[in-house]
């Protein structure tokens, strides 16, 4: 009867908290939430620092340059998938559901942006001077890419490219994710 008693009393206390924690968001969902928005911000001042370099030469910096580059080769690839390892769908997050549905196209576009970034590292390392005209693009230069049809070129391929080049492919990738993952 004491068992009887404690089963009614006690028993539905972990089905209705079981309930209440899958209806209330939790604040580890909202702390990925707003550490993916924190680094998607620092993504995006670093590329806003290496444009501007690409549009006055004579700003360029190797050093800030090569940060900006690790500021966004930090954030991508398996870190920028990690923040969307579970559901994406939250009150606070512009992310679409559909990540978890194409993991596999979300991480490639994750690993590009990261490939496109050590790139750029690379190619500041090899210029810490002034910036040269082969870091860029030449007119009428093709682009390749585009936004839904981003490619990953092996190591080789964009170290013989111009840095300039390069970076278009790094905005190429986040303009493609963004068409397809983000809600507007």
């Amino acid at each position: 009867m004491k068992q009887t008693v404690y089963v009614k009393r006690w028993g539905l206390l972990p089905v209705v908290g079981a309930v209440l924690l899958t209806a209330i968001p939790s604040p580890a969902a909202e702390d990925v939430v707003a550490l993916r928005q924190a680094d998607m911000k620092a993504m995006a001042a670093a590329a806003k620092t290496i444009s501007g370099m690409f549009k006055d030469p004579g700003s360029y910096k190797a050093a800030e340059f090569r940060w900006a580059a690790d500021t966004i080769r930090d954030r991508s690839g398996s870190v920028l998938s990690g923040h969307f390892a579970s559901e994406a769908a939250s009150p606070q997050s512009k992310a679409k559901p559909n990540i978890i549905e194409e993991r596999d196209r979300f991480d490639r576009i994750a690993n590009d942006l990261r490939d496109y970034a050590a790139a750029l590292d690379a190619a500041a390392e090899k210029n810490p001077g002034p910036m040269p005209a082969g870091m860029r693009m030449k007119p009428g230069e093709a682009m390749g890419g585009g936004p839904l049809g981003t490619q990953v070129r092996n190591e080789r391929e964009l170290s013989a490219m111009p840095a300039e080049h390069v970076f278009h492919l790094l905005l190429q990738t986040c303009t493609t994710c963004h068409a397809r993952f983000r809600m507007e």
